[in-house]
């Protein structure tokens, strides 16, 4: 009797750990965005000002030379983003915009401006 319980028991926890682990699997799958450069068109606006003109340079809060990302690695893209949308990256104007941002909008900036030429 005693071992059929623990075997219930264990039984049990072992299925509970299995949909967990599943459930897991799932949601990790989610938590990678796929960028869309159709829907990416919406939101650059917010981009062109700075990054769509060569050799513009910002004056807040110091003179700064903005770079092109037309053609930039999408990776890089989203890593440089999400730094900003962190804190671990700062400069005002970016901090303001990454933050407004979600995943999916920072995947589908990173298709669009790495499918420039």
């Amino acid at each position: 009797m005693k071992l059929r319980t623990s075997l219930k028991y264990t039984l049990s926890v072992l299925a509970a750990m299995a949909s967990c682990a599943i459930a897991g699997q799932a949601v990790a799958a989610d938590a990678a965005a796929v960028g869309n450069v159709q829907n990416a068109r919406d939101k650059v606006s917010m981009c062109i000002g700075c990054h769509g003109i060569e050799g513009y340079k910002a004056t807040f809060p110091e003179l700064y030379h903005v770079p092109m990302i037309a053609g930039q690695n999408a990776k890089y893209i989203e890593t440089a983003l999400n730094e900003y949308k962190k804190g671990a990256r700062s400069h005002p104007t970016m901090d303001a915009i990454a933050g407004s941002l979600s995943d999916q909008d920072i995947a589908d900036l990173a298709a669009y401006y790495s499918n420039l030429k």
